[in-house]
């Protein structure tokens, strides 16, 4: 096998498959991902204007059958790779599809496909498979045996250890290994349920102790299915101290900081992580209406999609560009701009038009003239951007909430997606706004974009008004808030949808700066927060003294006077019973 890098270009029509494979690759040393497309003729194009370049730009093609489920589109696939055959006969080809049927795959190594792997095939399996393919061989996946050319076989039998060629050592380490992956995968939904904001403090020390549990249990799953020779193998070794010292040394070195990753590597962590987050339910759940509240569930999923691509895309044009950082203050506002610019011509197609009244317009270019209104509502007040950017592209550490997290540390990645995510949350706002004020009441709109809960005029309308109030809500009280009590107000992804936190943040220039209202109503918090006290003091004072009068002397009068009456209507039927006496006596 060669040491020539992967060039690929991945052909997938679903996005979501697109993003994660892209940021999964991006992790792996020795590949390049040229170019992720969505159809056979933009890659057509493409591959025609690297052909024009640096025919070495691509040297493996990796795509999917269209949707890979209807007829239709299988058999356009099938033509389409008929047509790379023979435009670039030298060029290796891929498929990494869904579909299973031994036909068509028949079908597809006739008309000169290289090579086969199902969607869902592990990642390391995934990587040898093309390599195998761009260095001239095949590998084709068929069950549980994949095919490939002899020399791969032997290479792969060679590397296989002694012990594991056993039926008894095998079954043993397959043991281990399924229960190794059940426990990662509890300890995955663990680790993602104590990163959900607000989460109490009683559910947070029952779930530290569960995660606490299974990294015991991971520890001693290895131990005792491990035989000693394995454990030489691997360099693990064998201690002669007591379980109970081992145990919580093995625990404590599951928390040792790992060495320093690349910038790449980072990256690709934080946003699989983002796109698994991406997959939970995007309603909004705070008390705050957002533009993309409208959207549908698919669309607010697409769009934000769209926009972590894109950053990954402009990520990488900022290294490409060898950026310093101390230029990440002085272009920050551009960026933002840039992203939200490629954001609404991809979402909504650069050409795409829509009759408006008599005329026919470009929906992008309409839509971009609202560049100022955005820039100052949305954009320019996204927060802890150049943290974000300078963590992803330098490494540096994350100063937040008064605290600095090593990079590499989970807290950090935790504090870190937190931003990207209101990052894309805000970007999706800034995308949606100027088709809320232009467009909102358009049909074609409405039909490609709305939820069936805001389609009529009236609910459009009403959900406007609400927007409108929020941003005089905010500019002149909860903003100046905000300022005061030194925070930044967050939007993130959490299991029950979008959730809203606060972290710490020095804001005293801002601060500085507030006039007119804003600044009346930090004043009238400070004269609150100056009276209250005493306030409290008065009230709680006031408060004694009518207890006491309603207690000691009103009640006391009230009790006197009660009693009187008892009294009273005890001496009357006292005397009417002496008087029912006598009456009987005179009988």
């Amino acid at each position: 096998m060669s040491d020539r890098p992967i060039k690929l270009l991945l052909i997938d029509q679903d996005p979501i498959f697109r993003l994660g494979l892209r940021v999964a690759l991006e992790a792996i040393s020795n590949l390049e991902v040229t170019a992720v497309v969505e159809t056979d003729t933009v890659a057509l194009q493409i591959l025609a204007e690297i052909a024009q370049q640096d025919p070495n730009q691509v040297n493996l093609v990796v795509l999917e059958f269209g949707n890979g489920r209807s007829t239709t589109s299988q058999q356009l696939g099938l033509q389409f790779c008929r047509q790379l055959r023979a435009l670039y006969p030298n060029l290796p080809l891929l498929l990494l599809s869904s579909i299973q049927e031994q036909g068509l795959l028949l079908a597809a190594k006739s008309v000169g496909i290289n090579g086969y792997c199902p969607k869902g095939t592990p990642l390391s399996e995934l990587i040898a498979a093309m390599q195998e393919v761009a260095d001239g061989g095949s590998y084709w996946f068929q069950d549980t045996e994949a095919i490939i050319t002899p020399n791969s076989c032997t290479d792969a039998i060679n590397r296989v250890s002694p012990n594991s060629q056993l039926p008894f050592s095998r079954l043993r380490n397959n043991l281990r290994l399924s229960g190794i992956a059940n426990i990662d995968a509890t300890l995955a939904a663990i680790t993602a349920q104590l990163q959900v904001p607000g989460l109490p403090v009683l559910d947070r020390a029952i779930l530290a102790g569960h995660r606490r549990e299974l990294l015991a249990a991971r520890w001693l799953l290895n131990r005792l299915l491990v035989s000693s020779q394995e454990r030489q193998e691997e360099d693990i070794p064998v201690a002669d101290v007591p379980l109970a010292s081992s145990l919580s040394s093995a625990i404590q070195q599951k928390q040792i900081v790992p060495p320093l990753l690349s910038p790449g590597t980072l990256q690709s962590d934080l946003f699989s992580s983002c796109v698994t987050k991406l997959q939970f339910s995007l309603q909004n759940i705070t008390d705050v209406p957002l533009e993309i509240d409208i959207f549908r569930e698919d669309k607010k999923r697409e769009l934000l999609y769209l926009i972590l691509q894109k950053l990954a895309e402009q990520l990488d044009e900022l290294r490409a560009a060898q950026i310093e950082i101390n230029q990440l203050y002085e272009v920050k506002n551009t960026l933002i701009y840039d992203l939200w610019q490629v954001a609404i011509t991809y979402f909504f197609g650069k050409f795409s038009r829509i009759k408006l009244g008599y005329q026919n317009i470009e929906i992008v270019n309409f839509l971009l003239q609202n560049t100022e209104v955005v820039q100052r509502d949305i954009l320019n007040k996204i927060p802890l951007v150049c943290e974000l950017y300078s963590y992803l592209l330098f490494q540096t550490e994350l100063n937040i909430d008064n605290t600095s997290y090593p990079v590499v540390s989970v807290e950090a990645k935790s504090q870190a997606l937190m931003i990207l995510e209101n990052l894309l949350i805000q970007v999706a706002n800034g995308v949606v706004q100027p088709l809320l004020n232009s467009l909102a009441d358009v049909e074609v709109i409405k039909q490609s974009f709305y939820g069936r809960q805001l389609i009529s005029t009236r609910e459009i309308e009403r959900f406007r008004n609400d927007l409108s109030w929020k941003y005089r809500i905010k500019n002149y009280i909860n903003e100046p808030k905000a300022v005061f009590e030194s925070r930044y107000e967050l939007f993130v992804i959490a299991p029950r949808g979008i959730a809203n936190t606060s972290v710490y943040a020095p804001r005293n220039q801002e601060l500085e700066k507030l006039s007119n209202i804003p600044l009346v109503v930090t004043l009238l918090l400070e004269f609150s927060d100056a009276i209250a006290p005493r306030l409290k003091s008065l009230l709680a004072f006031v408060g004694s003294g009518i207890v006491f009068i309603l207690t000691q002397i009103v009640g006391r009068g009230l009790g006197l006077i009660g009693r009187g009456i008892l009294q009273g209507i005890g001496s009357v039927s006292l005397v009417e019973k002496n008087l029912r006496r006598n009456s009987d006596r005179s009988k």
